[in-house]
């Protein structure tokens, strides 16, 4: 199996395994969102909670340039943590959510 295949899996597994937990409140939904074309991977939760409209993005993750780009991360635990459980090389993943010039100062890629 091809890299990049190999890290569809993961991200796809790690969609999943969130999406088994469903929210304690409301009455929503959660749902996972995959562009194959463009490879954006997304866990979002809609519906409502009382009066009020519930649209959130859990998890957003891209793969592009021979990487995975965190571009949000919800979760406690954090995805790249996850990632690196499964055995991808932190050099590969990029946290997209932090500024260009805090990501040097991690352990994971800049871009």
């Amino acid at each position: 199996m091809d890299r990049l295949e190999h890290y569809r899996q993961c991200v796809r597994q790690i969609l999943s395994e969130y999406n088994k937990v469903k929210p304690s409140y409301g009455e929503v939904e959660q749902f996972i969102m995959v562009d194959p074309n463009s490879d954006r991977y997304q866990l979002s939760t809609i519906g409502w909670e009382g009066d009020r409209r519930i649209f959130s993005c859990l998890i957003h993750i891209d793969l592009k340039d021979d990487k995975i780009w965190i571009q949000h991360d919800g979760t406690e635990f954090g995805v790249a943590n996850e990632l690196v459980q499964l055995g991808i090389p932190k050099q590969n993943i990029v946290l997209g959510y932090h500024d260009p010039n805090a990501r040097q100062l991690t352990e994971f890629a800049v871009g």
